[in-house]
């Protein structure tokens, strides 16, 4: 026992000398530790203070990017004020029987995209097919009318509007035309949100302006760009009479833009996009609206009348150029230039002639052929205008009544030369027989001389002129032979140009043939 207690004495008199080892050992080991840590640590540090980043520069302030800013801010305002407005148009129709071939269909693509209906390939089974269509549109009254293209809607047997509140609603088809590519369809309701139309005639090449649509069915897509180009003509069109004047824009349209409206700074439709030019069938930064001189009459009458005829005066015009104002006693090369008169039309019935040049219709000066034509379609058959033309070097004013276009004016369409070619000899003739009249299918008042060849890269080649071509006039002397079209053309002196009148393609233009340089060896006539 007493062993015991002396050992439980000694273990009580170690506590304090043990506790104190231990602390110290341990203190030791903690001192070792970060000492250790703090060597270890000390390269990583360093190198972290090394590689530290400065601050970013400060941004800009507002005072020195207020302009852009102002100006984004307005755009901002803009397209939140027209998107409403903007609807997607999907549609429905019976495919058509007559499939294109490949080559058809890229070319037409080509140029329009598949803005509206097609077969995506070759269609080989029997029976009802149906296709499915994706266009644009803009709404311009709060009762629910809006305006697209025609080819978008052609053919539909279901069309479907989806609002930019996703809302989708069925619309019925007001009327349509297809001389210049314009429809109007209807949706039941009120209060919608719309837009007003605005001046295409007040627009300026730059000015800025907004496309808005669904291109590739991205809903409700808005770009921004300006006026590239005002009055161009109709590049694709498989009728000479459709007007064009079309506005030229860089604003990005794509296919299913079609329909959608171009706009201006005051959110008000200046035209409706309708086809692009590209190689790739995207926007390569030409696209085309229908200007609202042209859609807004067209739209007026198809909402009081649900269709529309249009007014012809029975001609077939050039514009006039330097090239050929001279041979008018023109002073500058504007107006339009008759090159076809059809018989028994308005024209020919208030005496206008081919070679006269319209200057004016209704006191307004037309600078151009295609002014004159989108003047026209404003007009409706039975309108009484009056055309100011210069005939021989002298004005004069010749009232016209306007008819509308029938089926004998449709298969006699008179045709919008193109006098763009250059030209000189190098033209081989022939007398127009009666068996070279059946065999080109010329109609009984055409005159003239047949075009047996042309040599390539003659004054006759440059100016456009083909086999089977039928020479008219020579320097506004109707010919009728040979003989006739080589002693005027003989009575050319050697350093002039010849101008021939040509009836090609169904309708007859004015064509300018330069004289062919010194040395030149041309054959033919």
């Amino acid at each position: 026992m007493e062993q015991s207690n002396k050992m439980r004495n000694r273990i009580e008199q170690l506590k304090p000398i043990l506790k104190r080892k231990i602390s110290a050992a341990l203190l030791m080991l903690g001192l070792a530790g970060g000492f250790a840590g703090y060597e270890f640590l000390k390269p990583a540090a360093a190198n972290a203070a090394a590689t530290s980043v400065a601050p970013a520069a400060a941004s800009l302030d507002e005072n020195s990017v207020s302009a852009i800013t102002a100006l984004d801010q307005a755009m901002e305002t803009l397209a939140s004020h027209v998107t409403p407005a903007v609807v997607n148009v999907t549609v429905t129709s019976r495919a058509r029987q007559q499939q294109m071939s490949g080559r058809d269909q890229d070319d037409i693509q080509r140029f329009f995209g598949p803005f509206g209906f097609g077969p995506q390939g070759p269609q080989m089974r029997p029976g009802p097919r149906v296709e499915h269509g994706l266009g644009s549109g803009v709404i311009i009254s709060p009762d629910g009318y809006i305006v697209t293209n025609n080819h978008v809607i052609d053919g539909a047997t279901d069309i479907r509007v989806t609002l930019n509140d996703r809302r989708v609603l069925p619309a019925k088809l007001v009327g349509a035309d297809p001389m210049t590519d314009l429809a109007v369809i209807k949706i039941n309701g009120s209060g919608f949100a719309s837009l007003p139309w605005g001046d295409s005639t007040a627009l300026k090449p730059g000015q800025t302006v907004l496309a808005f649509g669904n291109p590739f069915n991205f809903r409700f897509t808005v770009t921004r760009g300006i006026v590239s180009a005002l009055n161009r003509p109709n590049p694709y069109s498989d009728d000479a009479r459709k007007p064009g004047e079309f506005i030229q824009t860089d604003a990005a349209i794509n296919p299913g833009n079609s329909g959608g409206p171009l706009v201006n700074a005051h959110g008000e439709v200046i035209g409706i996009n309708t086809f692009l030019i590209s190689p790739s069938g995207s926007f390569a930064g030409m696209g085309f609206a229908i200007p609202t001189q042209i859609a807004r009459p067209v739209v007026d009458t198809l909402l009081k009348d649900g269709k529309i005829e249009h007014a012809r005066m029975g001609i077939g015009i050039n514009d006039v150029t330097p090239e050929n104002a001279t041979f008018f006693h023109l002073n500058n090369a504007s107006g339009a230039l008759v090159s076809q008169v059809e018989p028994d039309s308005p024209a020919s019935k208030a005496g206008l002639k081919v070679g006269d040049v319209i200057i004016e219709l209704n006191g307004k000066k037309m600078e151009n052929s295609g002014q004159l034509q989108a003047a026209i379609s404003g007009h409706r058959p039975g309108d009484k205008v009056t055309l100011g033309i210069i005939r021989d070097g002298k004005t004069q004013n010749l009232p016209i009544t306007l008819e509308a276009i029938n089926k004998k004016s449709e298969e006699a369409s008179s045709g919008r030369g193109q006098s763009q070619g250059k030209a000189r000899w190098g033209v081989g003739l022939e007398n127009l027989t009666p068996d070279l009249r059946d065999q080109l299918q010329l109609p009984a008042e055409v005159k003239g001389v047949v075009v047996g060849n042309v040599v390539p890269g003659s004054p006759a080649d440059n100016a456009g002129i083909s086999r089977g071509d039928v020479i008219l006039e020579v320097n506004r002397k109707p010919v009728q032979s040979v003989d006739e079209v080589k002693r005027e053309l003989a009575n050319v002196p050697q350093d002039k140009d010849a101008m021939v009148l040509v009836w090609s393609n169904g309708g007859s233009s004015f064509r300018v043939m330069h004289a062919a340089e010194p040395g030149a060896d041309q054959n033919g006539d």
